[in-house]
């Protein structure tokens, strides 16, 4: 205590108002010449006990007397004085009271002094309660800002103006909107309302409180607020408490941006879906724009060669602007002293708080410099993405006119959301390699082009799967046959992958093999159910434990059909596969219903060949079960629209294909499997390029055989090839005397080749060999060899037909 004060507070609180303090005049020489009722009261003396003794030997006891006369000489020296003196009362009882003396001139020219007295703990407490207001408005670090009536400030402390960088004095007489961004003054004034009409106080409400003056500047205050009364009841206004909770917004902020990028980034194995949502993610909590930069070879799969740099793609831009200098699709060049080189070079975040310190952002020409300066972009991040040692690309982050510099905490949060961001863009990145290496392994396992052929003619879909799970094991085939026949054969290998592509391509080669030995369709079935199985047998007893090894190859399904232009019969065996569908050219459009078959690989189980006759301009249409299945998902629609497409069989089969792709894969619709469609337009051969002859089986049947190719080939004008073919054709019935059984029918075709075939009843197989020089026979076949293209045997039920093509001479 002993702090002078030369001033008297008029408040109902203040121990030393009027009417609540004990009041005394002391004269010049420290005689009491004025008591009041109050100090009666407090200290016993009666007026007429006190008035004109001195004050010191009245109410000062001994022992305090060095104490009062210190006192007085520090009131006299300040002109007043503040504390608290320990005095006697009239019971002798020692008191402790807080004083405060002025001196007052009378008119005369005397001087007197005035004292106002109270209890000490009435004093300490109101010093208390000053200090505290005081320390609110002065000294506090949490924000005060007290609200008349009217919703105008009345008054603001320290801490608001320090934090606001604006003068205490400014807001006052002021409603929010006047000093706080429209934006954000209108919740603040609402708030002030609701508490001043309801009474109800906030606790901690948040809130945005940019002010006008620094529109850019975010800050985010948590505010509690309450309304002041007087004791009668009457509304004086409001008070709030702010506290400034940007920076734990801010923290709160980038951690809910971890956490959404980590479920937002990284889900559809795209490399540039991938990057688009790094920097959709960015620009929602950290940016204005994002712009992410990936090394060419990265955005076509392949891996970075450590320690090189090659061009950068601008893979995604957020948000959509045209306003900026390289856009999607573009090669972004980069000068040396770039943020962007030099983060690429040093692996590190690179943060240029103020752009406009260093304009060299890109290697850009002027009209592009306009373009960037039209943005107003001044703060700078450039994270590098590397993952797994790799550098893939950099991440750009720009803030622009009405957004704060970024800081060093945004460039770590940057750098996390990089790293998070390159390990799903590298994982996408593998599977793109992985997806192009089994499509380029199942394209060059895939027919390339589909010959003309004499049976039918033939278009083709295959559009490869794009979800997850990579591509399938579809595939296709057009086998050319002995006799103007072809086979006509659609598949699907359980799995996806290049394990799947790389069955795929055994099984399409396995079947070619089969087709050669002109099988009949369920025997090439069943031949290709054992190979199945084998393979997985094989798999397993290779995969050491590891389930995935033994998935690779589970099974598949498989359709086999056989048409015959000559007879217009087809012949068909299916393993587990999807029906085929035939348009006949009177309209009607039929799905099959052959025998289903178990899927190949299960083994043990019989397949059976369906047969049915096709007119001329039948669509036979093949297909996986991906054509069915990646539309709505509904395959009895799909079945009915697949129908639909196909009642037309004039049109260009070309058209026809296309129609059935665009019917069940809608536009822009990718499918989640693979899908191979096939459509045969059935021919027939005229009657006049077939020939055949029933021929008995005796010796002069060779000679017979001469005569009758030779006339014939005549007739066809292809006398070139008469003395070769009859010498074929006499070779081959020869053979058939010695060694068959039956009648012997010889048969000549016609198409883009000529072919000779001698069908009889026996199963025994030609045999093709050398003779020495000392054999008499044994040269037939192997002259049969030497003068034809091919030749070969296929049997069926009711015996063998040995067959040889040779080219037709030039036209």
């Amino acid at each position: 205590m002993g702090t002078p004060s030369m001033h008297f507070s008029e408040s109902p609180e203040d121990p030393f108002a009027f009417g609540r303090g004990a009041a005394a005049v002391l004269d010049d020489q420290g005689t009491v010449v004025g008591w009041g009722a109050r100090a009666q009261e407090l200290l016993g003396y009666p007026a007429k006990e006190v008035i004109g003794r001195a004050w010191q030997d009245l109410l000062i006891d001994s022992r305090d007397l060095p104490l009062a006369r210190s006192v007085a000489v520090d009131a006299v020296k300040a002109g007043g004085w503040f504390g608290v003196l320990p005095v006697r009362h009239r019971d002798g009882r020692r008191l402790e009271m807080g004083f405060r003396a002025r001196a007052v001139t009378r008119e005369g020219g005397g001087q007197e002094w005035l004292l106002v007295g109270a209890p000490a703990a009435e004093v300490i407490a109101w010093q208390r309660d000053r200090a505290l207001l005081d320390g609110l408005y002065r000294r506090s670090p949490i924000g005060l800002v007290t609200y008349g009536p009217d919703r105008r400030v009345i008054r603001v402390n320290r801490a608001v103006e320090k934090a606001s960088g604006v003068p205490a004095e400014a807001p006052v007489g002021h409603r929010p909107r006047e000093f706080m961004v429209d934006e954000d003054a209108g919740p603040a004034d609402e708030r002030v309302r609701h508490v001043l009409e309801t009474g109800e106080p906030l606790i901690f409400t948040e809130q945005s409180a940019r002010a006008r003056h620094e529109p850019g500047r975010e800050r985010i205050v948590s505010v509690s607020a309450f309304r002041m009364e007087d004791p009668s009841g009457r509304v004086l206004g409001v008070a709030e408490t702010i506290e400034d909770v940007t920076d734990r917004h801010r923290a709160q902020r980038r951690l809910a941006l971890l956490n959404q990028a980590s479920a937002r980034i990284g889900n559809s194995l795209d490399v540039a879906q991938t990057a688009r949502e790094l920097a959709e993610v960015a620009v929602q909590g950290l940016a204005d724009y994002c712009s992410v930069d990936l090394l060419k070879c990265v955005t076509l799969g392949d891996e970075p060669v450590p320690g090189t740099a090659g061009p950068l793609l601008r893979t995604a831009l957020s948000p959509r602007e045209d306003r900026v200098p390289f856009r999607e699709g573009d090669v972004v060049p980069l000068l040396p002293d770039s943020a962007q080189a030099r983060c690429l070079a040093e692996r590190r975040p690179i943060l240029e708080g103020r752009l406009c310190l260093r304009p060299e952002w890109y290697a850009m020409d002027r009209r592009r410099i306009e373009l960037a300066l039209g943005l107003g972009v001044h703060s700078l991040i450039a994270v590098p993405l590397v993952a797994r040692g790799l550098v893939l690309g950099v991440v750009s982050l720009w803030r622009s006119r009405n957004s704060e510099p970024f800081e060093d905490d945004d460039a770590a949060v940057a750098q996390e959301l990089s790293s998070r961001a390159a390990v799903c863009i590298d994982n996408a990145r593998r599977f793109t390699q992985q997806q192009n290496t089994a499509l380029t392994l199942q394209r060059s396992l895939l027919p390339s082009t589909l010959s003309d052929l004499p049976a039918v003619e033939v278009a083709c879909r295959y559009l490869p799967a794009s979800g997850e799970p990579g591509l399938g094991g579809d595939w296709f085939d057009v086998i050319p046959l002995s006799g103007a026949r072809v086979a006509l054969v659609v598949g699907d290998v359980v799995g996806h992958g290049i394990h799947a592509a790389a069955s795929m391509g055994r099984l399409r080669a396995a079947a070619r093999t089969l087709a050669s030995l002109d099988l009949e369709p369920d025997e090439v079935v069943a031949r290709l159910d054992d190979l199945v199985s084998l393979l997985a047998a094989e798999l397993e007893a290779n995969a050491d434990g590891n389930p995935s090894a033994i998935e690779q190859v589970l099974g598949a399904t498989c359709l086999y059909a056989v048409y015959d232009p000559v007879s217009q019969r087809c012949s068909l065996a299916r393993a587990g596969h999807p029906a085929p569908v035939v348009s006949t050219p009177d309209g009607e459009v039929t799905v099959l219903d052959p025998p289903p078959g178990p899927p190949l690989g299960l083994g043990g189980l019989p397949f059976e060949t369906y047969e049915l006759d096709l007119p001329e301009g039948s669509l036979l249409t093949l297909y996986t079960n991906g054509l069915l299945e990646s539309g709505s998902g509904d395959v009895d629609t799909a079945l009915e629209n697949l129908r639909a497409c196909l009642t037309s069989t004039t049109e260009p089969l070309d058209h026809a294909c296309q129609a059935v792709v665009e019917a069940l894969l809608p536009k822009g619709h990718l499918p989640t499997d693979d899908v191979a469609l096939l459509i045969a337009r059935t021919r027939v051969l005229r009657p006049e390029n077939v020939a055949s002859w029933q021929l008995p089986l005796e010796a002069t049947s060779a000679a017979r055989a001469r005569e009758l190719t030779t006339a014939k080939l005549a007739e066809w004008g292809l006398t070139e090839l008469a003395f070769t073919t009859e010498l074929v054709a006499s070779e081959l019935v020869t053979n058939t005397y010695r060694y068959a059984a039956g009648p012997v029918t010889l048969r000549l075709i016609r198409t883009h080749c000529l072919t000779c075939e001698v069908s009889d009843t026996s199963h025994t197989s030609p045999h093709l060999r050398r003779a020495l020089s000392t054999d008499e026979g044994g040269r037939g076949l192997f002259l049969v060899a030497q003068l034809t293209e091919r030749w070969g045997t296929r049997y069926t039920h009711d015996g063998k037909t040995v067959w040889t093509e040779q080219s037709l001479p030039p036209a």
